[in-house]
């Protein structure tokens, strides 16, 4: 009997012992694998198959992209337009909203002005750049960047890459620049109502300010096939009438417009979306005209009488093309 009562003694004692040992390598076990795992990486921090670190870079570089497009009776560019740009920007991980900005007034069309309202929405919206755009210039060039400009305005769309325009100064079709460099220099005029100069204008601006304008290097392809060049010139025809003081005025750096006088009413702001794309912002803006600063708004002429007036329009076309 004391046997047996030893014996259960026993076992009783090496289960007891077993539990305690067991215990303790569990503690062990997991101090030990804690201390191993802070040095794996993360299985969702990995680079997904095809991504470089450049592009995964881009992707978490933490800017938005706002691209911002003057527009009136361009119905077929935009549609083409739009999936373009999507796909293009798509491809380099540019974190991006397009703002199409419809003038639906009776005056002329201003397109610096349209570019002033599109970027205070897409201030709004938390873009931390844009890029000025026309909705006719395609680019085609993957090596055309529209990454953050870290070193100040990017002018995409060079004098040795434009299909139709080539002086040194031009910086229209696609100016990607900071929204702190947009503000510095108030914006665009709001002068320039017709075809023509806002960008001409808005140059001196950024080199008054000091800001230094890149290009893209290096580019393989020309003037032929770098940029689609979407613009009818048969059917869409530039109006390039000067009437008034025009002409003299918009030669002009303008110190009084910009940013700060903007003047004009949203008149609705709705969501579209193309072949399935993401949505773009379809801004319809209703933009306001002081004949006293800038009767040129309206080029309609003052009937003719016996006396030569001061004030009878001047009406001419620029020479320089559509």
């Amino acid at each position: 009997m004391a046997w047996r009562i030893l014996t259960v003694k026993f076992f009783v004692l090496c289960l007891f012992g077993t539990l305690i040992i067991s215990y303790f390598l569990a503690i062990s076990s997991m101090v030990v694998s804690d201390g191993c795992n802070c040095n794996d990486p993360p299985t969702h921090s990995k680079i997904s198959e095809g991504e470089n670190f450049f592009e995964k870079q881009a992707r978490n570089s933490g800017h938005k992209l706002g691209i911002l497009v003057p527009y009136r009776d361009r119905f077929e560019e935009l549609m083409v337009f739009i999936p373009h740009m999507q796909n293009f920007l798509k491809k380099q991980n540019i974190v991006n909203h397009i703002y199409v900005m419809n003038q639906v007034d009776s005056y002329r069309f201003n397109r610096a002005s349209l570019i002033n309202v599109g970027f205070e929405l897409s201030m709004i919206d938390g873009c931390d750049y844009i890029a000025m755009h026309d909705v006719d210039l395609l680019p085609l060039n993957s090596n055309l960047s529209y990454a953050f400009p870290a070193d100040g305005p990017v002018h995409l769309a060079a004098p040795h890459l434009h299909p139709r325009y080539h002086y040194p100064t031009f910086v229209g079709g696609i100016l990607i620049l900071k929204r702190k460099h947009f503000k510095q220099v108030n914006g665009m005029s709001n002068k320039y109502w017709g075809w023509g100069l806002e960008d001409d204008e808005f140059y001196v601006r950024l080199k008054e300010a000091g800001l230094n304008i890149t290009r893209p290097q290096n580019i393989s392809t020309g003037t032929h096939d770098t940029f689609r060049h979407m613009h009818d010139r048969l059917r869409r025809r530039r109006d390039m009438a000067k009437c008034y003081n025009q002409r003299e005025v918009t030669r002009k750096r303008d110190r009084q417009t910009g940013l700060s006088t903007l003047q004009y009413s949203l008149e609705s702001h709705r969501k579209i979306s193309v072949d399935g794309g993401d949505q773009v912002s379809l801004l319809e803006v209703r933009l306001y005209c002081d004949r006293t600063v800038t009767p040129w708004c309206e080029c309609t002429p003052i009937p003719k009488t016996s006396e030569k007036s001061t004030l009878s329009p001047r009406l001419s076309v620029i020479s320089h093309g559509s």
